[in-house]
């Protein structure tokens, strides 16, 4: 049984995102098997300061269900974090997550319509960080992502034995 994309995959955005250039860096779709999105975020911090950055999203059909964030935070190497695509795509509708990340949607931090910014929150034991994402281009980003593996379809493109060798070898 296939389950269904959620309602905005498929239909128009119900928000309007506002429309800053610089929010928006790029989407690219690489190949038929990933796509991959440079976006400005904003790291807001305790001091109600905001902090304008880059971040890197990449899909790719061979891990079908995980979502990778690289944020460019001026080191050397970018700090990378993987989670679920459901929570990004849940994330969206209302707040979602459960340990290190939750996502939920909100208004723009400077009078933005209701539903234009999406809050990503991660914790580690080194610390947490809140992140505000422009809502229409991590959509646009998931919108590709589901025409690669539609939602349901993610098992298909998983291959259980080679998977489980691999931690087997990994273990050993």
């Amino acid at each position: 049984m296939h389950t269904l994309a959620p309602p905005w995959v498929v239909s128009p955005i119900r928000a309007r995102a506002h429309r800053d250039p610089a929010k928006k860096v790029g989407l690219t779709m690489n190949s038929s098997s990933t796509v991959s999105a440079e976006l400005g975020l904003r790291l807001v911090v305790p001091q109600q300061t905001i902090v304008p950055l880059v971040a890197s999203l990449f899909y790719s059909r061979e891990d079908p269900y995980a979502i990778r964030i690289a944020f460019h935070v001026g080191l050397d190497e970018p700090v990378e974090w993987i989670f679920a695509r459901d929570l990004l795509s849940m994330g969206i509708e209302g707040r979602e997550g459960i340990g290190d990340v939750h996502v939920w949607p909100s208004a723009g931090s400077e009078g933005g319509e209701p539903g234009s910014v999406l809050n990503i929150e991660l914790s580690s034991p080194f610390g947490q960080a809140h992140f505000e994402a422009p809502v229409k281009e991590i959509s646009d980003f998931l919108r590709r992502t589901y025409q690669i593996v539609p939602a349901g379809d993610e098992s298909d493109h998983v291959d259980v034995e080679t998977e489980l060798n691999d931690l087997l070898r990994q273990a050993s």
